[in-house]
């Protein structure tokens, strides 16, 4: 199954910058284990997730800050398949309402008056707002893209 047909390429660094510029979702796994789809903001070489009271990652976190944070895509119909993997322990950081304007309209366009009542009050923080930030040091983009088949 993993003959000479199969192998992975790791992409050049601009190539990862423009992978995690797109608005793709994320799988942020914490000890538990706990895994849950999170929008992140990737800035100053680390990885920004929203968390707040309707979630228990910081919870999870604060007992044990080791997680996993996974973005991937896979479509069958061009063959695109690429993944970025990063691990160590996050921290919790105070809220910061420009970095979640940031992060919000990467997913949601520029007009916050659209936006869902919920992302709405994200932007305004609150009692137990706090931001997740995983570091990763030269994360590598693994390319496991292939030609689709007549099927697809």
């Amino acid at each position: 199954m993993y003959g000479s047909r199969w192998y992975r390429r790791c992409m050049p660094r601009q190539d990862v910058q423009a992978f995690l510029e797109r608005p793709l979702t994320a799988h942020l796994a914490t000890v538990g284990p706990n895994v849950r789809p999170v929008w992140f903001l990737w800035e100053d070489g680390a990885f920004w997730v929203i968390s707040g009271p309707w979630s228990k990652a910081s919870g999870e976190i604060q007992r044990d800050p080791h997680v996993i944070l996974s973005v991937d895509v896979c479509n069958l119909y061009t063959g695109e398949t690429k993944q970025i993997s990063a691990r160590g322990e996050a921290e919790l950081l105070p809220w910061d309402q420009q970095r979640a304007w940031r992060l919000l309209r990467r997913y949601l366009g520029d007009d916050a008056n659209g936006w869902d009542d919920r992302f709405r009050a994200y932007m305004r923080g609150g009692p137990g707002c706090v931001w997740i930030r995983l570091e990763a040091q030269e994360p590598r983009l693994n390319d496991l893209s292939f030609v689709p088949s007549d099927r697809t």
